[in-house]
């Protein structure tokens, strides 16, 4: 059995149209990783560990209800009493592309590797095969506990647990571009496999193409590196095999919601990558969980609209 921490934010989900129809829900990009990996993986395979902080109001302990439901080990979310989930709002436009509103400045995953427990988080994560973290579990943190961060992440790499970073950057989360681009400087060398999204690439480093993104990221040393580039599908590039090749996905003619496009398509990824199937297998598992997530609304949807990867995957 693989053991595997995502490490991150969920919060409070609010989707549709301000003062119209709207409903609540939760998420957050690791979590939605989480959730989507343990609704596709076999128990016996691949254990799933959740990495937060949560408040002690009535709807943390839902969420924890919820996830648990879901099969996510749960043993790693720190309770914080003064402090509450954060809160977004989605807005879609006709073609299910997503802007987003946050309150999430003073959120409790915020005060994480403050929290008098984090210690016990750690002792834990020692315990893993596999770190999982995005740009966002960075940008949320105060600066010297994103450091405090990174150092801990490095002594894993160091004890050989793979560490995956997803880049995820959001601007508005970042003071400006250069203190995100330094962070990220500090965490790359530490990476065994990216999952990397080429609008965001495109954003944090102004590469032009794929072609690009590869050489800068292969420059760095990261052994494996999955480039998703949206309807073109993913490419992939494995540093032991010397190999580069695109996987093609099919076309969806009905998008509802992208808002957890590339988060699926990382669960999908990783259920194959933690079972030990190739990359590009991997890739079109990606692809096809992604491919029937944003036909849906939401961050997490109802989960009989995967339920029948398991055994396909499987």
């Amino acid at each position: 059995m693989k053991k595997i921490a995502l490490i991150g934010e969920c919060m409070i989900e609010l989707n549709g149209k301000p003062f119209g129809n709207m409903w609540q829900s939760y998420g957050g990009d690791t979590l939605n990783t989480a959730t989507y990996l343990s609704r596709i993986s076999k128990k016996e395979d691949v254990s799933i560990h959740y990495v937060s902080a949560l408040g002690t109001d009535k709807l943390s302990y839902e969420m924890l209800t919820h996830w648990q439901n879901d099969g996510i080990n749960t043993d790693c979310v720190l309770l914080d009493s003064k402090h509450q989930p954060g809160l977004y709002l989605i807005q879609l436009d006709e073609k299910g592309e997503r802007t987003f509103l946050y309150w999430r400045n003073d959120s409790a995953a915020r005060y994480l590797l403050s929290n008098p427990n984090f210690s016990d988080i750690v002792n834990q994560l020692k315990k893993m095969d596999m770190i999982y973290l995005s740009g966002i579990s960075l940008a949320i943190l105060p600066k010297n506990d994103r450091t405090f961060l990174i150092k801990i992440l490095e002594n894993l790499h160091q004890k050989g647990i793979e560490i995956v970073f997803d880049s995820n950057f959001r601007p508005k989360l970042w003071e400006n571009l250069q203190e995100a681009q330094e962070c990220y400087r500090q965490l790359l060398p530490l990476v065994d496999l990216a999952l990397v999204t080429l609008d965001d690439e495109k954003a944090l480093w102004n590469d032009a193409n794929e072609e690009e993104t590869l050489h800068r990221l292969k420059q760095i040393g990261i052994p494996k590196v999955i480039l998703k580039c949206g309807q073109n599908g993913a490419i992939f590039y494995d540093k032991d095999q010397r190999k580069t090749a695109q996987v093609a996905t099919q076309i969806i003619n009905n998008v509802i919601d992208t808002t957890s496009a590339g988060d699926s398509f990382n669960a999908g990824f990783l259920q194959g990558y933690l079972t030990g199937k190739s990359l590009e297998i991997c890739c079109q598992q990606g692809n096809k969980l992604a491919g029937i997530v944003i036909q849906h609304k939401g961050a997490i949807i109802d989960k009989t609209a995967t339920s029948h990867l398991k055994s396909e995957f499987n």
